[in-house]
């Protein structure tokens, strides 16, 4: 017996637990002003609540989107957009019976995966969440001039603050999910993501848009962070960038030549890039890109474990037969046939795996052999590990591009 109740929140508890979300953040509740902006961002549905009588202790929230899988496919996706538990009822099982219920609730409403940004590594592995995409942290110092022969892009225009709200969403959706892990942005991911950032309270970011032979095909949100001291009046400043999206490798060498143009800049810091990002072979001296860090980007869990191995499309391999544990959702256990197509099977299993690991390889962000080598895959030779990074792999890396 527990002195909480999980359930889902009401309209009327919105704000209490987004306050009680930033206050488990180490943040500060909004005012009535950045509330009224946000407020169609934070509705009831789609957010599970735990509660001591009426005050909420802790909150799971989440809205509904799809995700590209290997093969093009979108797959209806719960991304999980905050969670946190009251600093006194911390410990006490409150956050696993949020995310049992939210998990369920995500079987219920036909999502097959469910997708989150982690605040730390430890949490969400013992809820079925693996690592199923990563980014890059670079840094480019200028002056960077671009290669001979590097392409060059179309025209790039800034836009003011009122249209890019207009503008951007649109660009991002005719852009497309065109990489394994990338995700659609409903309405709802914009307040908080791209108006407060370009409002004057936002941090005064920039939108900058690239126009190609067919219109506009990309974009990059930006602001300029000062560097100079009394000491040092003169340094240039840094050129952070938030969002950087693009249709194609041409519209990509029209942003990169865009920022890496911006007159008092020292250094461009980009931080949520694939790892395959050009810039550093775009560039006449390529030393002056460098990767200044790869980390975990979005955590990926299989809700429905038949339905997510059948979305995707698989490389040529003769198929094998895993065994999947999931404690979580015990409808998951058991074996299945991948290769041309997937099936349920009671076949002898070529290997043994968790759920979350399984979600490290479901869009190749991770080969088989080296998740075996970590003990997350068991009872595969090293036949059978070859043929699961054949049948899981990738042309290109993938990457999601939008926290959430």
């Amino acid at each position: 017996m527990t002195d909480y109740l999980v359930r889902p929140i009401t309209d009327a508890e919105c704000r209490p637990t987004l306050d009680l979300l930033v206050r488990s953040l180490n943040g500060e509740p909004l005012d009535d002003a950045s509330w009224e902006k946000i407020s169609r961002s934070w509705a009831a549905d789609g957010r599970t609540g735990a509660f001591h009588g009426d005050e909420p202790i802790g909150i799971a929230s989440s809205f509904r989107t799809e995700l590209t899988v290997p093969g093009g496919a979108a797959v209806p996706m719960g991304a999980v957009d905050g969670v946190g538990v009251r600093a006194d009822w911390t410990r006490r099982g409150v956050l696993t019976a949020m995310m049992d219920s939210q998990l369920r609730d995500f079987a219920d409403r036909g999502c097959p995966v469910a997708g989150l940004h982690a605040s730390e590594a430890l949490i969400y592995g013992r809820f079925g969440y693996g690592v199923a995409t990563r980014m890059a942290t670079l840094q480019i110092r200028r002056p960077a001039p671009f290669r001979t022969g590097a392409a060059v892009g179309g025209r790039v225009r800034l836009l003011s603050a009122e249209a890019a709200v207009e503008t951007i969403p649109a660009l991002y959706q005719h852009i497309g999910a065109h990489r394994a892990g990338m995700i659609a942005r409903p309405e709802l991911w914009w307040p908080i993501q791209l108006d407060r950032a370009v409002s004057r309270e936002g941090g005064h970011w920039r939108v900058a848009v690239h126009t190609g032979p067919d219109g506009d095909d990309g974009f990059a949100v930006f602001r300029n962070v000062p560097q100079n001291s009394y000491l040092d009046p003169e340094r240039g400043a840094a050129l952070e960038v938030r969002d950087f999206h693009a249709a194609g490798p041409e519209a990509e060498a029209g942003l990169w030549r865009f920022l890496l143009s911006v007159d008092l800049v020292e250094v461009v810091n980009v931080r949520g890039r694939p790892l395959d990002d050009p810039i550093g072979l775009l560039l006449a001296d390529p030393r002056r890109a460098a990767t200044l860090g790869v980390d975990d980007e979005l955590w990926l869990r299989l809700v429905d474990v038949q339905a997510a191995l059948a979305a995707r499309s698989y490389g040529p391999a003769e198929p094998v037969v895993l065994e999947v544990n999931d404690r979580m959702l015990p409808e998951n256990q058991g074996r299945y046939r991948i290769g041309d197509g997937v099936e349920r099977t009671d076949a002898e299993a070529d290997a043994t795996l968790d759920v979350d690991t399984l979600a490290m390889l479901y869009l190749g962000a991770w080969q088989a052999s080296a998740l075996a080598l970590a003990g997350r895959i068991t009872g595969a030779d090293a036949a059978v590990l070859g043929r699961m990074d054949a049948l899981f792999g990738t042309e290109r890396q993938p990457w999601s591009g939008t926290h959430f």
